[in-house]
């Protein structure tokens, strides 16, 4: 096998620039790596070398490419993009987990013991897939030494937004980009019973209604929020960051009435947080990764359900402050904007993180996943080549789900549309990839000579 490295993204904003450190360490390895939108690397995927192909999850669709993707010679390896902040156990694996699927996964990467802990009890774990706990590289970027990758972009944000009091919602449950991506379909008239949409994937009907009353609520009290904090802080900006999925209309009608509000995603979520002087949020990842980088996090619980709370969010709303009603809220800002308070700390608080994220200091986790990539070309170098008819079927199965996604490209409301492909992953100029390269590699002290080839505006091979 040649030391190729295939590293797809699907939201750019969250996963990108972690992804493009570890494409970078991995080429200073001797690594051609292959990094861009994973709609666009899946749909050409046979047209591509012999490589390891980096997974973000092993859901049943991606499960359905992994077989695919052995068949045409690639070699799967995988993480979790959910499996910091994640559902229960059992939700958990009929969502997120393809039985069929992580057959066809060589190694896994996790988080830290808790994410590792959680795979090996899934009951169709082969008994022979190694677990690395090894960290994540979106956790690398939260590093004190990774700051100034973000330097810029912090003095621009506060030069731009000034002063701001940032909110991350967290309800795509029920606010998704399309309506079909919910929980649940629109009913068609009163009284019907709502179909599963595509966000209850995995879920019990009891489950997924009780998860949607929830967030539906949470959804509800963080749009009354919003102005009464811009009323209540009106010196201060009050900036909106929708999960990467959610549909950002209900948000821009509330800022087009209140002066001091404003709705974005541009760009990662890190540097937002270090500019920020507070954040707001329920359940959120980044208030896993506020209490890592010591930014003072709050998590606002006016709707409290404490089988989702518990089983769901608890890291993120451990790791925070934690407000139940606005004057609780507003107070506890003001002590955080008067320097009063800082980030939540405590044991508790650091034996959580400790035992969810690996790779706080040390080797980078990138390094760690490299270490093993550079031991499975070593013990796989004498691999055979995939049969003939293997690898025919395995193409023709690959553009023929090529063909099939271009013309679901043409349906309303198909996550293979071209706008939402866009909006999950808008794309990068050459430039600006480069610049983010040298950043990389002056951060870290490497003199390798990487180059970058240009397949597309979305996709890019970074080699030595």
């Amino acid at each position: 096998m040649n030391k190729s490295l295939i590293i797809p993204v699907e939201n750019q904003v969250r996963e990108f620039d972690a992804k493009l450190l570890l494409a970078c360490i991995a080429a200073r390895r001797g690594f051609s790596a292959l990094i861009g939108s994973r709609w666009e690397i899946d749909n050409r995927i046979a047209s591509f070398p012999r490589s390891i192909y980096l997974s973000k999850s092993l859901t049943a669709r991606g499960g359905k490419m992994f077989q695919v993707l052995r068949k045409i010679g690639h070699e799967v390896v995988a993480w979790d993009e959910e499996a910091l902040v994640h559902l229960p156990p059992e939700t958990f694996f009929s969502r997120r987990i393809s039985p069929t699927g992580i057959k066809h996964v060589s190694h896994l990467f996790a988080w830290g013991q808790d994410n590792a802990d959680l795979w090996r009890q899934y009951p169709h774990l082969p008994s022979n897939t190694p677990i690395h706990i090894t960290g994540n590289p979106r956790g690398d970027m939260l590093r004190p030494e990774m700051r100034d990758f973000y330097a810029e972009e912090i003095k621009a944000i506060q030069k731009n937004h000034k002063n701001f009091i940032l909110i991350n919602t967290n309800v795509n449950h029920v606010n998704a980009f399309y309506p079909h991506q919910n929980l649940f379909l629109p009913v068609k008239s009163s009284g019907d019973e709502p179909r599963f949409g595509k966000a209850a994937r995995g879920m019990s009907r009891e489950f997924a209604e009780g998860l949607r009353d929830h967030k539906q609520a949470l959804f509800d009290a963080f749009k009354k929020l919003i102005p009464e904090l811009a009323e209540a802080f009106p010196t201060w900006t009050i900036v909106v960051r929708p999960h990467p999925t959610e549909n950002h209309a209900a948000y821009r009608r509330i800022a087009a009435r209140c002066k001091h509000v404003r709705v974005t995603n541009e760009g990662n979520v890190v540097p937002w947080l270090l500019a920020a002087k507070v954040l707001v949020h329920n359940g959120c990842t980044t208030g896993v990764e506020a209490y890592v980088m010591r930014v003072p996090a709050i998590t606002y619980r006016p709707c409290v359900n404490a089988y989702y709370d518990n089983g769901f969010y608890r890291l993120p709303n451990l790791l925070s402050h934690q407000c139940f009603t606005f004057d609780e809220l507003r107070l506890t800002i003001e002590k955080i904007i008067a320097d009063e308070f800082g980030a939540a700390d405590g044991d508790e608080r650091q034996t959580n993180i400790d035992r969810f994220l690996s790779a706080q200091n040390g080797p980078l986790a990138c390094e760690r996943i490299g270490d093993v990539l550079d031991t499975m070309i070593a013990d796989r170098s004498e691999r055979p080549n995939p049969g003939f008819y293997d690898r025919m079927g395995g193409c023709s199965v690959a553009n023929g789900r090529r063909l099939v996604k271009w013309l679901l490209s043409y349906l309303p409301n198909s996550h293979n549309r071209p706008e939402f492909q866009r909006h999950k992953f808008p794309g990068i100029s050459l430039g600006a990839l480069n610049e983010k390269i040298e950043q990389i590699q002056n951060i870290n002290g490497d003199n390798t000579a990487l180059k970058v080839e240009q397949l597309s505006d979305v996709l890019f091979r970074v080699f030595a």
